[in-house]
């Protein structure tokens, strides 16, 4: 047949007992319209196998005609002729009870006819608000898809402002051949407003059911809302205390047009417990367990217990050890705010410090929305220092308060949105130093662009600041360095500090960092990357550039995505900065570096 597209699968034109040869003529010259038959078809999937069964291949050669036929309508054309015929029979006239010994050819033959487009394209009555596919408008391209997905988004937009058992009233399609246009006309039936009413609970064992609504802060009397339920759930989730959750709206409308909810839970195992290891040229060896348990009182409350050695055999001063406890209430003045109580021990042995140190503090923790997250509290922290100074405690009372906004599209592996977080935290000194504000900034951009947002440039920035105290009764782990994967890659951990003579340094009242990655997919899951990294540490009070140093890294990745994130493999060295900076430097993680 002229300028037609022929597609041969599976092993040619050669046959065997064991295969059947498959051939796809599509009678007109259209390659994406055959690559969409061709992945629409059972036949195609069947080519693939081995030892296929003879009514395997009639039962998807019979299947094939809908699936074809669906396909073309997908693609706007409907007036298509779809013949299949098996060692020369069409399939749909072989008897069911046909049962050859052997089959070796079968061929698909379609012929697809005019593209249709919309002549008349109405959808009644329209929510205000509601965003319908622009493909749904008088001269585009008439496929099926389009009617369903203007039918689903007019019931969204009608569900958005409270008619929640929104429908579709009726519908006609009628095709004009002639004119190679489709008129459709569809119909939505809104039903009443509703409120919600009731929050039914359902599956839980262990978790008491006044203290699920207090967490679900179920908004009953309120205008239905799609919002409201997605919160209800997202409430319930961050608990960890469920392992499933499920909002179920009831089947029929309540008395006053109220709509009930029907939480469907499976609890989570309430004790869980884990370990991890992990083990660096320089860092040495570091080991980690913790124990959580997820419903201590019956309310859904938490308390993990973490414990952590690293340092082992490293480079970066000695072996340090970490103890820490954290107690979380969910819904404790709100279905928004978490209460909690948190303590931890820890031993620091760095390079140019060693402490000692306990912290104990409580505070609140309010979700504003799914992107912002603010939390306050109030501490006490207790210290023994040993530094370039020599020897001295000091004890603080702290208010550390933070604020976080995350409008990435993917935490772990962002290619577009931007993330802040910014923690202030003035303490008071009871004895041993001088009162004071610690803060911190840290500011994330991204941007892909190219097909399939394959190139992704990424940004960040970091600020820090200490101010009240001086270098010499500054608390040694207020103070700043940089060097390390989580400053300037390529140069060494904690390199760059405060340089006092003689060789002795400490770390610098005021920090600043720079971060630049292009990353460009190469594959769906291998992707490559460079990078350019800039840290400064100085004594001022805020990074203003009169009395620090710079230094810098580059170098260049590669990422493995995994399930849990990308696998990160970055290889850097040194650019500029004081020191010896000779050196290569190894990152592997989880998750890209910002």
């Amino acid at each position: 047949m002229a300028g037609a597209v022929a597609l041969g699968l599976g092993g040619g034109l050669s046959a065997s007992a064991e295969a059947f040869d498959l051939r796809i003529v599509v009678g007109q010259e259209d390659e994406d319209l055959a690559q969409t038959l061709q992945n629409a078809s059972l036949l195609v999937e069947l080519q693939s196998r081995e030892n296929v069964a003879v009514q395997d291949i009639i039962a998807s050669a019979r299947a094939d005609y809908e699936r074809l036929v669906t396909a073309l309508y997908g693609e706007a054309r409907y007036a298509p002729v779809v013949e299949i015929k098996i060692d020369g029979r069409e399939a749909s006239s072989l008897s069911p009870f046909y049962t050859p010994k052997s089959i070796e050819n079968v061929e698909i033959r379609v012929k697809y006819g005019p593209l249709f487009r919309f002549g008349r394209a109405e959808v009644a009555p329209v929510a205000p608000g509601s965003e319908l596919p622009e493909e749904f408008a008088t001269g585009e391209p008439a496929r099926v898809g389009v009617l369903r997905d203007t039918v689903d988004a007019g019931i969204t937009g009608w569900r958005a402002v409270g008619y929640a058992k929104a429908e579709l009233g009726g519908q006609s399609v009628t095709a004009r051949h002639a004119q190679q246009q489709i008129d459709a006309g569809i119909r939505l039936a809104p039903g009443p407003r509703l409120t919600f009413g009731r929050l039914l609970v359902s599956g839980n064992k262990a978790v008491r059911t006044e203290r699920i609504h207090d967490i679900a802060g179920f908004p009953s009397g309120h205008v239905f809302s799609p919002e409201e339920l997605q919160r209800v759930s997202t409430r319930l989730r961050r608990t960890g205390a469920f392992r499933v959750v499920a909002l179920k709206e009831a089947e029929s409308v309540g008395a006053g047009n109220t709509l009930d909810v029907t939480a469907q839970l499976v609890e989570s195992p309430p004790r869980r417990f884990g370990f991890g290891a992990e083990i660096s040229s320089v860092d040495g060896l570091g080991v980690s367990s913790y124990w959580l348990h997820r419903n201590l009182f019956g309310g859904a409350e938490r308390l993990r217990i973490d414990g952590a050695i690293s340092g082992i055999g490293g480079e970066t001063g000695g072996t340090d050890y970490t103890v820490s406890l954290r107690f979380d209430r969910p819904a404790t003045f709100n279905e928004d705010t978490d209460f909690y109580i948190e303590s931890k021990a820890e031993r620091l042995h760095e390079e140019s410090y060693t402490t000692k140190s306990f912290e104990l503090g409580a505070g609140i923790r309010r979700y504003a929305s799914a992107e912002r997250e603010y939390s306050l509290g109030l501490g006490y922290r207790f210290a023994d220092v040993t530094d370039a100074f020599g020897r001295r405690s000091y004890a603080l009372l702290m208010a550390p308060a933070s604020a976080t906004f995350d409008y990435r599209d993917d935490p772990l592996d962002a290619k577009n949105g931007y993330y802040a977080k910014t923690e202030l935290t003035p303490f008071y000194a009871l004895r041993g130093t001088d009162s004071g504000l610690l803060g911190t900034l840290d500011m994330r951009a991204y941007k892909s662009v190219g097909t399939e947002d394959r190139l992704t440039f990424a940004l960040r920035g970091q600020l820090g600041s200490l101010s009240g105290p001086d270098l010499t009764t500054a608390p040694s782990d207020f103070l700043f360095y940089s060097g390390g994967g989580g400053t300037v890659r390529g140069q060494s951990y904690q390199s760059l500090g405060v340089d006092l003579g003689g060789g002795v340094t400490v770390g610098g009242r005021s920090f600043m960092g720079v971060s630049a990655e292009t990353r460009y997919r190469i594959t769906d899951t291998i992707a490559a990357v460079g990078f350019y990294d800039a840290g400064y540490i100085g004594r001022e009070s805020f990074p203003d550039g009169t009395s620090g140093n710079w230094h810098a890294g580059a170098g260049l990745g590669l990422r493995y995505s995994t399930g849990l994130g990308p696998l990160r493999l970055d290889v850097a060295v040194p650019v500029s900065g004081p020191g010896d900076n000779s050196g290569v430097e190894f990152y592997l993680g989880i998750g890209q570096s910002f």
